[in-house]
This record gives C-alpha cells, sequence and structure tokens, in this order.
C-alpha cells in the first residue's frame, strides 16, 4: 500500500493509498470512525438503510471529494464505490495536527454542502423527468471520466443501476425507467439497452433540468 507522505512535527506519513474494486462497500453503517476519506479517482455513493430495507442514496462523490467525516465515533452511513476508484485515507487523529490538510477538507466539504442544497431542492420540488435529467447532466459536469464530446453530442457513462437512480432521487424504479423512455421519446437522449453501465447521448437536455443551464 502506497504512503502519503508530508513534512510536520509529528512525523512524515499522514495518510496511505488504497485501490478500490467496482462495487465495494467502503465504509459500513456502525464501523468504527477511525479515518477520513479523499477520492483521488473514480466515484463513492453514501446511503442509509431504513429498518425495513428501504435505501435511501443522499450523495454522490468523484475526484476531490470528502466522506468519512462525522461528529461520533461510528460512522452513520455506508460508503460503496461505483467504479475503480483510488483513495487517500487519513487517520482522524492526524488532522488537527496538519493545518494545511484540514484546511483543504473545508473547501472540500463546503463544495459538497452547496451540492446537497441543490439535491434538497431536487427531492422537494422537481418532477421526476426534471430529477432524472438533473442527475444525467450531473454526471457529465461533475465526473469527467464519465463522459466524452463529439463534434455533435456528449456522451455519458451511467454507473448506476436504475434501481439505485431510484434510490437517489427519490422515485420508485418504475418511474425513473418511463423518465428514461419519456426523454429518449423526446429526443434530448438516446441510448442503447445492455449489459453493464448505460452510454448515454445528450442532446439537448438542459432546459428539462426545471433549473438555469448555461450549456
Amino acid at each position: 500500500m502506497e504512503l502519503y507522505r508530508s513534512s510536520n512535527n509529528h512525523g512524515d506519513v499522514i495518510g496511505r493509498a488504497m485501490d478500490v474494486p467496482p462495487r465495494t462497500v467502503i465504509i459500513d453503517e456502525g464501523d468504527p470512525a477511525r479515518s477520513v476519506y479523499k477520492i483521488q479517482v473514480g466515484q463513492v455513493m453514501l446511503s442509509k438503510l431504513l429498518p425495513d430495507g428501504r435505501r435511501q442514496i443522499f450523495e454522490l462523490l468523484g475526484p476531490g471529494s470528502i466522506f468519512g467525516v462525522t461528529p461520533n465515533q461510528r460512522h452513520d452511513s455506508v460508503a460503496e464505490s461505483l467504479t475503480d476508484t483510488k483513495l487517500s485515507i487519513f487517520e482522524r487523529s492526524w488532522l488537527n495536527h496538519v493545518p494545511s490538510i484540514e484546511n483543504s477538507f473545508v473547501h472540500c466539504l463546503e463544495a459538497q454542502i452547496c451540492a446537497l442544497h441543490d439535491h434538497a431542492v431536487l427531492l422537494g420540488r422537481k418532477t421526476a423527468t426534471e430529477r432524472v435529467s438533473t442527475y444525467i447532466l450531473n454526471l457529465v459536469n461533475g465526473h469527467d471520466q464519465n463522459s466524452e464530446q463529439t463534434q455533435s453530442h456528449v456522451f455519458v457513462i451511467v454507473p448506476m443501476t436504475r434501481s439505485e437512480i431510484a434510490d437517489y432521487l427519490g422515485l420508485t424504479l418504475e418511474t425513473v425507467s418511463r423518465a428514461f423512455s419519456r426523454l429518449k421519446r423526446l429526443g434530448v437522449i438516446s441510448y442503447e439497452r445492455h449489459d453493464g453501465p448505460m452510454r448515454v447521448a445528450i442532446h439537448r437536455l438542459g432546459p428539462l433540468t426545471g433549473t438555469y443551464w448555461t450549456a
């Protein structure tokens, strides 16, 4: 395992690197909260389970994002990799002794809080079609490894299953499927059904998000 090093008064080893394959639980709810994680490459989803088995995926994170921050001694959510992921792992006990790392975490978390505000608006006010449209465009805008652009279209890889998208957007699986079908009929996206992650071509999706988009 690779070590990240930095000079400080408490020794030079402050973190370590870890490669995580897709669909791996990195943190389980109730695990001891000893470490904080920063994503270098890949995507991670955070979720909580209700006692009856229902799940809410409440955050999708990409490169530069932080997770595992909690005021408690145990984690209150599940963190699972969606793709091949590279993490930097920092022991919580070190953070107070390395101001540069602590400050960089603050900036990352500020951006993530703004994203959570947007997601709260999505869950509370947007229609199913607007939610799915916003989700697809956020994949393009937030995580470069998901998308590629040609002269005529933007293509995006959707790393989540439709069931996971439903749990993230507060919809049923059937509603998500209908929203994808409607967007395809409208001609704003196109895709083919096949095994593995869906590859979606985006033609003109921004106006259907219910939000002001500059592109």
